[in-house]
């Protein structure tokens, strides 16, 4: 039964007849918030020798990402919770990392919410949950991210720092609570974000499907599992999961996933698997 798919698809690409002002009035704001407010260039150095999945991106990836930062630093803030001093190097450090999923799809893609939360470390979220016969529930939980559809991204800056000192494959925080956010688009998370128009949505829906459904029986019959078996555990968090994988440990996915792989491909605009051995043969030379 296929789980990965939605009567409903928004295409964030649209029509407009005033398109080309609006278009240059863009261009006109991108440019002056580059000019003026920009990331330093020994900051960002910093920034990408510190996090490992930002290595293997060529100059040209590298700048284009440091523009889409800045941008993002500007649309949104960041916000300490309990006490926690937010430095420059710590937004930088998130804004390089969030806009990573949407370095070939645009800022657009993050509109319509403009917070981001830092905790120092986990935190405690309470959720209401009300069953069958109208009995009301509240489970209380430790967290090291959340996303809420119209609401802020809230992370953990523990978990942050520790992933870019100790960096663990198929694990990154910041992508994880960032693909629930592109999952939402279409209005709520459900592993179907907006397909773009030459993406055939029955082939998202069988291979993301079959690969869930596959994960799910390993985990029931306690089998080991090559992708985080949290996973398993709904379609929005498989989408998310396979996303940390995707750009953190592209060839575990590539390999035990490889139609999922695929799709990601053809959603993300990337190829971080290409991205990798293009890489490794500069280096050997």
């Amino acid at each position: 039964m296929p789980v990965f798919t939605n009567t409903y698809t928004h295409n964030i690409e649209y029509f407009c007849p005033h398109m080309n002002i609006i278009n240059w009035i863009q261009r006109q704001r991108i440019r002056y918030t580059l000019k003026r407010h920009p990331i330093s260039y020994e900051l960002w150095e910093a920034v990408i020798n510190k996090a490992s999945l930002l290595h293997n991106l060529s100059p040209t990836e590298k700048a284009d990402l440091r523009e889409l930062a800045t941008l993002f630093l500007c649309q949104k803030t960041i916000t300490g919770a309990q006490g926690l001093l937010v430095s420059e190097e710590m937004k930088v450090i998130i804004a390089a990392q969030a806009v990573l999923p949407v370095l070939a799809l645009g800022l657009d893609y993050y509109n319509g919410w403009i917070e981001i939360i830092l905790y120092p470390g986990a935190f405690r979220v309470s959720h209401g949950d009300v069953d069958q016969n109208g009995l009301v529930s509240s489970e209380s939980h430790n967290l090291s991210g959340e996303s809420w559809l119209r609401g802020p991204v809230i992370l953990s800056w523990e978990d942050i720092e520790y992933e870019l000192h100790a960096p663990h494959p198929g694990y990154n925080v910041v992508v994880h609570e960032f693909a629930h956010k592109l999952d939402m688009l279409n209005g709520r998370a459900n592993g179907m974000p907006p397909l773009h128009p030459r993406m055939e949505i029955e082939q998202w829906t069988h291979a993301l499907s079959v690969a869930f459904e596959t994960l799910q029986q390993q985990v029931a019959n306690q089998h080991s599992t090559r992708i985080n078996a949290y996973a398993a555990t709904t379609p929005a968090e498989y989408f998310a999961v396979v996303s940390e994988y995707f750009f953190t440990a592209p060839d575990i996915l590539g390999k035990h996933c490889p139609d999922v792989y695929l799709q990601l491909t053809q959603f993300y605009r990337q190829n971080p698997v290409a991205r990798r051995e293009h890489k490794i043969t500069e280096n050997v030379r």
